[in-house]
């Protein structure tokens, strides 16, 4: 029933903020991301198929990611359908990498909770966030080869995020676990979850959507790496939904 849908027939574009951080400061201790500029332009071409207003920010401090984000929350959202914000980096459990530092995940969120955002209340909450959770592998069992070049891991080890209704976080893998990234193609989440957006957001609801993600990275994806600590790796993405209603694009 229509009542059971979030209302997705307003008049403006909704906001989609991309932040892509690839260079990170000496101290951090973080490797430089390539292959991340792949999955940001990915985003780009997939939300703004989809009829989003696209604001992309690349190589973000800590300070310069809470303040593009509040001043985005800070924007009336009135004549908006719903916000959607894609986060690439570094991360451990609990926190995302700015270029200089770490950041809680639920800083981020927090800064469009209901409270903080009132013109979104009521509406969905979108965050895509291709990081590392941890420093565990995956050992996963023999699958198809899915990637033949070098692949990279998002991290070296996210605070829990507010639970709120009206929030979706699509993680690119499991607490605690790494995250994969080919330097060539990009990330196996973001390029997976841009493909399977395009092809289904006409028909299916959003979190039929995300279960596609997650068995397409499961299944058609295994690490390949020289180094032999790295290699033969899998990896499940993860869905967190506090959406109180079905979600179509269209």
């Amino acid at each position: 029933t229509a009542s059971a849908q979030y209302n997705m027939h307003f008049q403006a574009k909704s906001k989609c903020i991309i932040i892509n951080n690839e260079n990170f400061s000496p101290q951090t201790g973080m490797n430089r991301r390539k292959g991340t500029d792949r999955d940001a332009m990915q985003l780009q071409v997939c939300f703004l198929s989809l009829g989003f207003q696209v604001e992309s920010y690349k190589d973000l401090t800590c300070k310069q990611m809470v303040e593009n984000l509040k001043k985005a929350s800070s924007e009336d959202h009135g004549t908006r359908a719903c916000f959607v914000c894609a986060i690439l980096s570094h991360g451990e459990e609990g926190v995302l990498y700015g270029t200089d530092g770490t950041l809680p995940v639920s800083i981020l969120a927090d800064i469009f909770s209901e409270k903080h955002c009132p013109s979104l209340a009521g509406k969905p909450k979108l965050f895509f966030i291709q990081a590392c959770r941890g420093s565990m592998f995956d050992e996963g069992v023999d699958q198809v080869d899915g990637l033949r070049r070098s692949d990279d891991t998002d991290s070296r080890g996210y605070s829990k995020p507010p639970v709120e209704p009206d929030f979706l976080y699509a993680f690119s893998t499991v607490p605690g676990y790494y995250s994969w990234r080919n330097e060539e193609k990009g990330s196996w989440f973001i390029q997976s979850l841009c493909e399977e957006l395009l092809r289904n957001s006409s028909q299916l609801e959003l979190v039929k959507i995300l279960v596609c993600v997650n068995r397409r990275v499961a299944t058609q994806y295994v690490s390949c790496s020289r180094d032999i600590t790295y290699n033969d790796k899998k990896q499940i993405p993860c869905i967190m939904s506090m959406l109180t209603r079905e979600f179509y694009f269209k």
